[in-house]
């Protein structure tokens, strides 16, 4: 076990962890001298406090960004349901069929968000009361609005765990339970799109864009063509356009661009 390293590690959590353990000089200086029985004796003693406030910090993140994630699952449950509910808006028995899948699938998200959060003894938020006639007031009369906010919901969905998911590394078991939903978002994202007879992925940009009308706002940066170290993805072949270029990437919404998302509907 490198003890130093994982000194190094906690330290980002812990600025202070060096003082909690005399000092750095002090400590290197314990284990070369006191003996090693005695220094693997008192290490435990010294680092327990330091790992549960390592610990609390990462644990306090981590639920953040899992009530941060029930709030985005109570709005796609809740917005399938009263679709569901609403009468005369969806005649088509496979298109149904379909939203009905969908929308257990919502339900179960947020079940076992709520069930991780309380497993961290955490509190899970409340279920938010949500307006989705408030920008969109045919969203529940039209089938082309209900489903162009279906799009928006799942494609915010994605963005929205992708751009999380390096405050839940510290995490393993909860960053696999967000890898799980990410991905059944990405699956409800393409079918809705086959839905509205486009295609199953985000073009960004070009003549051919297929991001809906009215929703803007939860495509913010999908017309990026810059992508790693490579400086413009257009370059890398003959033939590759800008819709190829922002189609064969997704980028990350930030939470306060996901915010200004969900307020639309508050």
């Amino acid at each position: 076990m490198n003890i130093f390293k994982i000194i190094e590690d906690i330290e980002k959590y812990d600025p202070e962890v060096y003082n909690r353990l005399d000092s750095r000089r002090k400590a290197f200086a314990g284990i070369g001298s006191i003996g090693k029985k005695a220094a693997l004796a008192a290490l435990p003693l010294a680092l327990g406090s330091v790992f549960q406030k390592a610990y609390g910090q990462s644990n306090g993140m981590v639920l953040e960004v899992l009530n941060f994630a029930l709030k985005l699952e109570y709005l796609e449950r809740n917005f399938y349901t009263q679709g569901l509910a609403a009468s005369g808006l969806i005649t088509d028995a496979a298109a149904k069929a379909a939203i009905q899948k969908i929308q257990m699938h919502e339900a179960e998200h947020v079940n076992l968000l709520r069930s991780t959060i309380q497993s961290l003894n955490g509190t899970p938020i409340g279920e938010p009361t949500f307006n989705f006639g408030k920008n969109f007031p045919d969203w529940n009369t039209n089938y082309q609005t209900f489903l162009t906010l279906a799009q928006a919901f799942e494609d915010t969905g994605v963005r929205a765990y992708k751009g999380q998911a390096g405050n839940l590394i510290s995490n393993d078991t909860v960053l696999t339970v967000a890898l799980q939903i990410h991905s059944v978002e990405a699956r409800h994202a393409a079918h809705i799109r086959r839905m509205r007879n486009t295609q199953g992925w985000i073009i960004g940009a070009g003549a051919n864009s297929n991001v809906p009308a009215g929703a803007q706002p939860v495509y913010a940066g999908e017309d990026n063509v810059m992508q790693g170290s490579i400086s413009d993805v257009k370059t890398v072949g003959a033939g590759y356009s800008a819709d190829i270029a922002t189609a064969a990437f997704d980028e990350p919404l930030t939470k306060e661009q996901v915010a200004t998302i969900v307020s639309l509907f508050e």
